[in-house]
């Protein structure tokens, strides 16, 4: 792949191993994939140049298990990100809070950045499931819609946010805190390296709270930078009907 351009999130989009790049160099490709290079190595002090070299690399390498997201029909990705992204959120969410409770209580006298991490934690579950299901119920049913009187040639009602940009940008507010919350808790936790005397659940913890990082990370990836532009290309070409009041 040609670099030029593009936006961090348009390269990851065209070839996910882009992702391992940008994480290495400290580069959020998710929540602020709207970036080129040059301007989110300006922001990082660093050589853009090194960046582009790494991508290379990765662009060169024929990739076996590529999956195209962005040629996936935008019902499909939809109910994907719901089944894929969403069920795992769930299943993690009371397990990690069973686990790093249990941590506060033997090990938070001693290591109070657990306590930090804990309090951080609970507030991702809280506000990532409320975050879940507007989308569940609001979002992608609405871009569901669009694909099915899009292939019928019908057209459909305005919807009641008047465009899906609406909810899109509330998604990716809530999208970015979630990711600055998560940057906090990798801080506090030594980027999930646990101390010399941490346990076997202390180390299982910071295990599945740096597979939960690295999820998210895809997961908002898929939204932010195909999902989110599509499903707004979707709408400019859908016919509404304009409800009289």
């Amino acid at each position: 792949m040609e670099i030029t351009t593009q936006t961090i999130g348009e390269l990851v989009a065209k070839d996910f191993r882009a992702a391992t790049v940008f994480e290495k160099h400290g580069i959020d490709f998710c929540c602020k994939g709207g970036r080129t290079i040059e301007e989110a190595c300006e922001k990082k002090e660093i050589d853009p140049l090194a960046v582009k070299e790494d991508l290379k690399k990765i662009f060169n390498t024929k990739d076996e298990g590529h999956v195209d997201f962005e040629s996936w029909p935008l019902d499909l990705l939809a109910d994907y990100i719901e089944k894929k992204h969403h069920r795992y959120v769930e299943a993690r969410i009371p397990l990690l809070l069973q686990y790093l409770n249990k941590l506060c209580k033997v090990h938070g006298h001693a290591n109070r950045e657990l306590i930090e991490i804990n309090k951080l934690f609970y507030d991702t579950a809280q506000n990532l499931s409320a975050h879940m299901k507007k989308e569940e119920l609001v979002l992608f049913p609405f871009v569901r819609k669009m694909v099915k009187y899009h292939q019928e040639g019908k057209s459909m009602n305005e919807p009641h946010f008047r465009t899906v940009k609406n909810p899109i940008m509330m998604m990716m507010d809530e999208h970015e805190s979630e990711g600055e919350r998560f940057e906090k808790i990798a801080e506090l936790s030594n980027n999930y390296n646990p101390p010399a005397h941490a346990c076997n659940t202390y180390q299982v913890t910071y295990k599945l709270l740096d597979e939960f990082e690295k999820d998210l990370h895809k997961h908002i990836h898929l939204e932010n930078n195909i999902l989110f532009p599509r499903a707004i290309k979707a709408e400019a070409e859908t016919r509404f009907e304009v409800e009289n009041t």
